[in-house]
């Protein structure tokens, strides 16, 4: 079974969605997020790992090794986080492993600064930075034929439905 990897810019509905499909409570599915490993300090990253990129990097092929070894064992995996496909894709090829299925969940950038401002309470992030990493993230799924999922206006459960129909119980 393909595993579904939720990827976008922080207010696009990803955590949400992975977070729903938790509580679905699948016996058989394990729901990882990315920053349960912890995020460092902007500091802290660039002086363990030159820039915030190459953390990103760097945790990214550390989760799909991860990822690939859990598969072995049968267990269904759906994972969230913020990362690019192009990392996903050499992260894949470190793990020897690619049976996954990057899906950019996304928004429009009013719902992405409400969702931010008013839903998460960090009216900080709603900021052009954002906005112009989820275009970034808009763009490279478009260039390589990534499925985009956009929640502007779609309910957790449809998205939630979705994520399963196209990964986990294919």
């Amino acid at each position: 079974m393909p595993v579904p990897i939720l990827i976008g810019a922080s207010g696009s509905g990803k955590t949400t969605i992975a977070r729903a499909i938790a509580e679905r409570s699948l016996d058989n599915v394990d729901v990882l997020f990315f920053d349960a490993l912890g995020v460092p300090s902007a500091e802290d990253m660039i002086r363990e790992y030159g820039s915030g990129e190459a953390w990103q990097f760097a945790k990214t092929v550390e989760w799909m090794k991860r990822i690939a070894e859990i598969t072995k064992s049968g267990r269904r995996v759906v994972f969230e986080g913020q990362t690019r496909l192009s990392f996903l894709a050499e992260g894949a090829v470190a793990a020897a492993w690619h049976d996954y299925v990057p899906i950019l969940v996304d928004c429009d950038d009013t719902t992405r600064a409400a969702r931010l401002t008013v839903d998460r309470g960090q009216p900080e992030l709603a900021n052009s930075d954002m906005m112009n990493w989820a275009n970034y993230l808009r763009l490279e799924a478009q260039a390589h034929g990534c499925e985009i999922l956009d929640t502007s206006v779609m309910s957790v459960e449809h998205a939630v439905s979705h994520v399963l129909s196209l990964t986990i119980t294919r």
